[in-house]
């Protein structure tokens, strides 16, 4: 079956070259991994068209002319309760070290996307107005208000109020888009009249003055860019959604032919739902990318078809996903979106995630003991880059997201807890040291110790694992046993079984 990123590229065979792939995303907030399918989904395509030596541009749209909506829970609500109503890219930035709010968040995500190899011609809206490009659409919008009020009634059932306009005026004097109302144009000279709501009265330019309303303003952006595809969430495909409404006012009032469409839907976060900046249910992609290296991110995105929702779970299942892409003999591997999530030559670890989260705490996280470890459990690791790299994104992990059963460290000494095993479980533990040889596999650890849990007549194994886990980390879980004692030292694994087992 082919990859959905090869199968939207055949779409656009009917086009005309150079395709325009175009991605946006209005910076109210932490642009976070839910967002990041918006940007993935139009990359994969470009990817395939890359591949077939098809000439393409990946456009990347910030809506930072979009007006503060509301004070959203992270905003100081006496900072920006009274510039609600102003465009991004005018408010002050949250930590005052950007030029803008806007930049305050979009600069994080442009560096997320370089380190996830995204190649993106970066176009910011207010640059965009401001530069007289979207002249001569707006023209035509005003012109065509009335047009453009029958299409948006006939596809959503609403009717629009008679003093609408499709045009939203920034006021000279509280600087607000969303309190305007349009008195009046000159389509010779390129001007809006308005009154606003402050009590500001007064005439802008097209080029700068305001902008586009959302359904007006994202078909206006097709034509004057020339956008062939575009990726876009659930709610804008939705039956009269702004996909429906665009397609009908870029033919109808525009003149141009809409891109090829490929919605697709959300990521959700395991256990909160769907993300969303304005309600703080986020993770952002430059924290997820001190967690994961980047071809893990983007194969999360280019395994899944679009229409398919994502829960995305940061917790073990990540570890999951990372062994998934990394091994290619696993049976739930996707290949042709490993292939796509790939960057340059990438050298592989060649060592389970899973593995390396207990590897580095055995090895307090020091890179040369690390090696050590892996040679004693059957991985030759000799990059010292990849594993130093790799042992950071475990750490991050284990402070972050990791399950309190998967964190462990070494105790120094006999634990405490160890006192307060029974006969049977210290009997298990000195059989265990008896029997344990000088060289063995995890697995061959791990049926040494359910043959012995056998032996013993045992009813259930929890009670011997949990004797294991308190006689080297005081805890009653722990990693998957074999393999913990196995990247152990054999003389301390011995002398802390003879030792637990006699106290």
């Amino acid at each position: 079956m082919a990859h959905w990123a090869d199968t939207a590229a055949d779409r656009l065979s009917i086009r005309q070259t150079p395709y325009r792939l175009a991605t946006g995303i209005s910076p109210s907030g932490d642009i976070h991994l839910g967002n990041l399918r918006e940007v993935m989904t139009a990359e994969g395509v470009y990817r395939v068209l890359g591949e077939r030596g098809t000439p393409a541009e990946l456009l990347f749209i910030a809506d930072n002319l979009d007006p503060l909506r509301r004070v959203y829970p992270f905003l100081d609500p006496e900072i920006y309760a009274p510039l609600v109503g102003q465009s991004l890219s005018d408010m002050r930035c949250p930590c005052e070290g950007h030029p803008s709010y806007a930049e305050h968040y979009l600069e994080p995500f442009l560096a997320s996307l370089q380190e996830l190899g995204i190649d993106v011609q970066v176009i910011r809206a207010d640059e965009l107005y401001a530069s007289g490009r979207m002249d001569e659409v707006i023209g035509q919008a005003l012109g065509g208000t009335a047009a453009i009020a029958t299409i948006l009634h006939s596809l959503t059932g609403k009717r629009v109020p008679g003093e609408w306009s499709p045009f939203d005026p920034r006021c000279r004097e509280c600087r607000r888009l969303t309190e305007s109302l349009v008195t009046g144009f000159d389509l010779s000279a390129k001007t809006v009249s308005y009154s606003c709501a402050c009590g500001g009265r007064g005439e802008v330019p097209f080029a700068g003055g305001g902008k586009l309303t959302w359904r007006v303003d994202w078909p206006a952006r097709w034509k004057v860019l020339g956008v062939t595809l575009e990726p876009f969430g659930k709610d804008h495909a939705s039956r009269g959604g702004s996909y429906d409404t665009g397609v009908r006012i870029i033919r109808e009032v525009f003149g141009a032919e809409p891109p090829v469409s490929l919605p697709y839907e959300w990521i959700a976060l395991k256990g909160q739902g769907d993300m969303s900046s304005s309600k703080g249910n986020v993770l952002s992609i430059h924290g997820m990318l001190d967690v994961a290296p980047p071809e893990a991110l983007r194969y999360l995105v280019l395994r899944a078809e679009p229409a398919r929702s994502i829960a995305f779970d940061p917790g073990l299942p990540l570890l999951n996903l990372c062994d998934e892409l990394e091994n290619p003999e696993n049976k739930n591997r996707n290949a042709r979106a490993a292939e796509l999530a790939r960057l340059g030559e990438h050298a592989r670890l060649g060592v389970p995630f899973r593995h390396l989260v207990t590897v580095a705490q055995v090895a307090g996280f020091d890179p040369a003991r690390s090696r050590e470890v892996l040679a004693r459990t059957g991985y030759g690791v000799t990059d010292e880059e990849i594993l130093t790299g790799s042992l950071g994104y475990v750490r991050n992990w284990l402070e972050e997201f990791a399950p309190e059963q998967v964190r462990f460290s070494i105790a120094s000494g006999l634990p405490e807890a160890s006192a307060g095993l029974d006969a049977n479980q210290r009997g298990f533990l000195l059989a265990l040291s008896d029997r344990l040889p000088d060289e063995a596999g995890g697995e061959d650890l791990h049926t040494l110790i359910y043959d012995l849990i056998k032996e013993r007549g045992a009813p259930a194994p929890g009670p011997y694992f949990k004797a294991i886990y308190i006689a080297f980390i005081g805890k009653e879980r722990g990693p998957r046993v074999g393999h913990f004692l196995a990247a152990l030292p054999r003389d301390f694994v011995h002398s802390r079984l003879r030792e637990a087992g006699s106290h």
